[in-house]
């Protein structure tokens, strides 16, 4: 069959790569794609924006594709999904209502209370002034969260009660993220660690995937600003996935969740990612997306070994309840992203990179490419924030990290930077 990835980043990029494996793939189209999915054998990308719904539905009927794979958060909360379902275009991937789990925290929090998820404590305002009334009666660190999508940049831990303020200011008066700030979530602040965990599912049937931990912040020892993530590493470092977490992940966390969203009138089909907070080994829903996370989806893709567009057809079939369960590389895998000077502030584009053959020299080793084109002499140069994910498998996280970092020494780049601390939480375990 002819599969659709939707999406341009690193996460569609190893999407892209492991579909292309799938026995029953013919082509690969990727809307619209990168530099480096254009060099995937079986592998086309097409001139379409994700967030562009009706021309990519148009295409996928043309094409008679068998499975459309929405890689991003915008075109799922704008309905593509929808759109496809209603054309009977397989599709994995939740419907608009669905998407509300990533698209609307408030959704979330709402749903966390009346299914009993163990979430942080937290109140809705749309109101400046009682927002701030209620910031001034917590104990800071205090968390702000803008409701809707701001491409990762949404959320703001507040050291002190002003900047927690300002922050509230900042999105409810001042409109620094549009419609996505018209309404805020202020929450308390939790202390523990973050894991991220995967699952699929088809509204009905849960297919539990795996764990990872991802890195926010832009420079080493977690300083800087928030970004998309700078790197991740799958699975979770064996000290916070203690014995019994994953099962009470699933049950306390996923199951209701599920359970909920069918309740609600709002079957739930696709990834559910639960970003956590594990304080004293139980676990915290922080917020949820539906999508895999970029660059957690490259390490993640590296360890499978089913057949994704198997997975995934069954999802979006409804069939998910005949694979009992998912198969791992017992290696870990590990991602460095390199980023633009800049990012994630501003930054130039068209600045020329080399030696990514070099960094794929060893089998272990893959460069998923993210913002990047091929200029008029046909070199690699940048066109994003996030440029590229090394990514790396090891006999433990360690091994992957250090097999990952030999491999992002080769690439010359002196318009760009990467953290080189990726996997500092684990660098101890063996």
């Amino acid at each position: 069959m002819n599969i659709l990835v939707v999406g341009s980043g690193g996460r569609e990029h190893a999407l892209a790569w492991k579909l292309v494996q799938s026995e029953s793939c013919d082509l690969v189209y990727v809307a619209p794609g990168n530099a480096g999915t254009q060099e995937e054998a079986n592998v086309e990308n097409i001139a379409i924006p994700a967030d562009d719904v009706e021309s990519l539905v148009s295409f996928s009927k043309e094409k008679n594709i068998g499975l459309v794979v929405i890689g991003p958060e915008a075109p799922l909360v704008l309905g593509l999904a929808d759109r496809l379902i209603e054309e009977n275009i397989p599709v994995f991937g939740p419907t608009q209502k669905g998407a509300q789990l990533e698209g609307s925290k408030i959704f979330m929090k709402n749903l966390c209370k009346k299914y009993n998820i163990k979430t942080a404590a937290s109140e809705n305002f749309t109101d400046i002034e009682k927002a701030h009334a209620f910031i001034e009666q917590q104990t800071p660190p205090v968390v702000v969260k803008a409701d809707g999508l701001a491409a990762g940049k949404g959320v703001i831990i507040a050291q002190t009660i002003q900047e927690a303020k300002d922050a509230a200011s900042m999105m409810l008066s001042d409109k620094e993220f549009g419609d996505a700030g018209a309404s805020i979530v202020v929450e308390e602040f939790l202390e523990g660690e973050e894991v991220s965990y995967f699952a699929i599912t088809d509204g009905k049937t849960i297919l539990p995937l795996t764990s990872a931990q991802d890195h926010k912040r832009a420079f080493d020892n977690d300083q800087g600003p928030n970004t998309g993530g700078m790197g991740a590493y799958s699975p979770a470092r064996a000290g916070i996935m203690l014995d019994g977490l994953e099962e009470t992940i699933i049950k306390d966390i996923l199951e209701p969740t599920v359970r909920g969203m069918a309740a609600e009138g709002c079957p739930f089909q696709g990834v559910l990612y639960a970003g956590l907070m594990i304080v004293n080994g139980t676990p915290y829903l922080l917020e949820y997306n539906v999508r895999f996370g970029d660059p957690e989806c490259q390490p993640i893709m590296m360890r499978l070994k089913n057949d994704l567009c198997d997975l995934l057809l069954r999802t979006a079939e409804g069939r998910l309840d005949t694979i009992t369960a998912a198969q791992w590389d017992d290696k870990a895998a590990l991602c460095i992203v390199m980023a633009s000077n800049g990012y994630p502030g501003s930054y130039t584009k068209g600045t020329v990179i080399e030696g990514i053959n070099k960094a794929e020299s060893r089998p272990e080793t893959l460069v998923f490419h993210a913002g990047t084109s091929k200029n008029s002499d046909e070199k690699m140069v940048n066109t994003g924030g996030r440029v590229l994910g090394i990514t790396a498998l090891g006999n433990t996280i360690p091994d992957a990290q250090n097999n990952a970092y030999e491999a992002a020494s080769k690439i010359t780049w002196p318009d760009g930077f990467y953290r080189n601390d990726i996997g500092w939480r684990a660098s101890s375990e063996k």
